[in-house]
């Protein structure tokens, strides 16, 4: 009987000390004691344009509400989009531009990819600016003039999503050399239907794994994020004009779960109500004696407003009276999850 007390203690204290006992060090937290070493210097003459950053540390703010206290959020319902590729043609104030949520470093092979596919090769290809430059082509349709597109991705307002918008050029045959891009495009019917080649073939495609590392940030800067200044309060920055940031808004708080009681265009402000989704049953006598249509209330509003070049979007209390930090952030992130 002793010797089999004893041996259970061996394995008990086998079970205890794990892998240290052995002479094999832990090293599941070595993580925590990695620096961040010196970038690497090209030296003068030689190009850099090729190196980057693959994984970028972001600054954190010192004030960040998450360094003081942090409640873990409920999840938001997840949209269909995040599961499945979605590409469709979107027009606002005379543009027109592919959606599809995937990121840009994804869609720029994939774009590519399709041009040289089409016969339409790109004669300039710029990853920094999101810009692809195809040949000059011919159509049958067409025998005195020769065409191209100029193509440019950026950066979507949803949420790992890019878009693709177009200029078509045509120049007589024998002066192209002359044509300069212009600002819209020359012939509206081809940009739209090269738009809708793209788009089509796009959706179809089911080619999800080429990504451009050196194209990480392809076309430039996210066109919405949160800002959270030190001393003022946290707000939604849109790089976009006012009508497609006040479209986008309110679509964002339909579905996000804010109820939009009014709104006032002209004046910039829209009037919800977000109440959170519980997961507590209501109570017999609550479902007995509770009024089939219930009777909502404004407890928020969301301030659109035009700041030089962009716009501004801010969460504020029912008499315009500014939150504490931690509900301004929570309610920002629903409304920017759902911008598109």
């Amino acid at each position: 009987m002793k010797r089999l007390i004893s041996a259970l203690n061996v394995v008990v204290i086998l079970s205890l000390t794990g892998c240290g006992w052995l002479g094999l060090r832990d090293r599941s937290d070595d993580y925590l004691l990695a620096e961040e070493t010196a970038v690497t210097v090209v030296p003068q003459g030689m190009d850099k344009a090729v190196l980057g950053q693959i994984y970028p540390i972001p600054q954190i703010p010192v004030t960040s509400v998450e360094l003081v206290g942090f409640d873990v959020p409920r999840p938001q319902p997840a949209s269909v989009n995040t599961f499945e590729q979605s590409v469709k043609i979107q027009s606002l104030e005379g543009r027109r531009w592919v959606l599809i949520n995937v990121p840009p470093s994804e869609v720029w092979p994939r774009v590519r990819n399709v041009l040289n596919r089409n016969g339409v090769p790109a004669a300039l290809a710029d990853g920094s600016e999101g810009i692809i430059e195809t040949v000059w082509v011919k159509f049958n349709s067409d025998e005195e003039n020769s065409h191209r597109f100029r193509f440019q991705i950026s950066p979507g307002v949803q949420l790992d999503s890019a878009e693709i918008s177009a200029v078509h050029n045509q120049a007589a045959r024998s002066q192209e050399d002359q044509a300069q891009w212009p600002q819209s495009s020359d012939d509206d019917q081809r940009e739209k239907d090269m738009l809708s080649l793209l788009a089509n073939d796009l959706a179809a495609s089911a080619d999800y794994a080429s990504v451009s590392l050196l194209a990480q940030d392809i076309g430039g800067d996210a066109k919405v994020e949160v800002v959270t200044p030190e001393v003022s309060d946290p707000f939604i920055l849109a790089k976009l004009s006012f009508d497609r940031t006040w479209a986008s808004t309110l679509y964002s708080a339909d579905r996000g779960g804010f109820v939009i009681i009014d709104q006032n265009r002209s004046a910039g402000v829209v009037f919800v109500n977000y109440t959170p989704e519980t997961t507590e049953e209501p109570g017999f006598f609550s479902r007995l004696f509770r009024g089939s249509e219930e009777i909502l209330e404004v407890n928020y509003r969301i301030l659109v407003e035009t700041v030089g070049a962009n716009v501004e979007i801010r969460i504020v209390g029912t008499e315009g009276q500014g939150l504490n930090k931690a509900e301004t952030l929570r309610l920002l992130k629903i409304l920017r999850s759902n911008m598109s």
